[in-house]
């Protein structure tokens, strides 16, 4: 009895968001409502860049339909939005129309593919988002995931000026929380960046 497709509307503070949701052969609908308090710790923080007269830039990697992105955005943040499935980048563009946002710029490539570039570049961001799908359970995926993690972890932080966040995540099935904490450090330390703290939640983790 359900509709193809359907909104909800999301609103804390000054944000007001509008996204569009979905059936899909994957089995997700569009959004994942444990991310709001993520996406209210990016409003605040950019609002306070805001308040401070700067113009905080903000990277968003496998940016899925865009909720923290249009969080970001919605604060005023310079926005860049990064995922590799172009019908995922199109969703996410139609939730920020709904929202009565613009300006986002849109990325359809490969993330770490775009980091490697912009860290070429000289790039910098503020804050990044960085929360790539989970992976197999299998040992050999697994370790060449992991791998993967560290470079897309170290390579983030090299676009980080002093101060500025990384907000990464791993699925504790993939990777135990203090697993992982060991490879930001690691990844850190290679970066030549100082982590001045690491916060670890643990949360069910159950989509791919």
């Amino acid at each position: 009895g359900m509709p193809s497709r359907w909104t909800v509307d999301y609103a804390y503070e000054g944000m007001r968001l509008r996204m569009r949701l979905g059936l899909t052969s994957f089995k997700h609908v569009g959004l994942f409502p444990e991310q709001a308090a993520n996406w209210n710790f990016i409003y605040d923080n950019c609002v306070r860049m805001r308040a401070e007269e700067r113009t905080p830039k903000v990277l968003n990697l496998f940016a899925y339909t865009g909720g923290a992105t249009l969080a970001a955005r919605a604060a005023g943040a310079d926005t860049t939005h990064v995922d590799s499935v172009k019908q995922v980048v199109t969703w996410a563009r139609e939730n920020m129309e709904q929202s009565g946002l613009e300006g986002v710029r849109w990325i359809v490539e490969d993330a770490l593919k775009f980091v490697r570039r912009e860290v070429r570049r000289g790039s910098r961001y503020n804050g990044i988002i960085l929360d790539p799908p989970a992976f197999t359970k299998s040992r050999r995926t697994a370790n060449n995931a992991e791998k993967g993690y560290k470079e897309i972890n170290l390579r983030a932080m090299r676009l980080l000026p002093r101060g500025g966040y990384l907000a990464t995540a791993s699925c504790s099935h993939f990777m135990p929380a203090e697993r992982f904490e060991r490879m930001l450090r690691s990844a850190a330390a290679d970066a030549g960046v100082e982590l001045r703290q690491i916060e670890a939640r643990t949360q069910s983790c159950d989509h791919p």
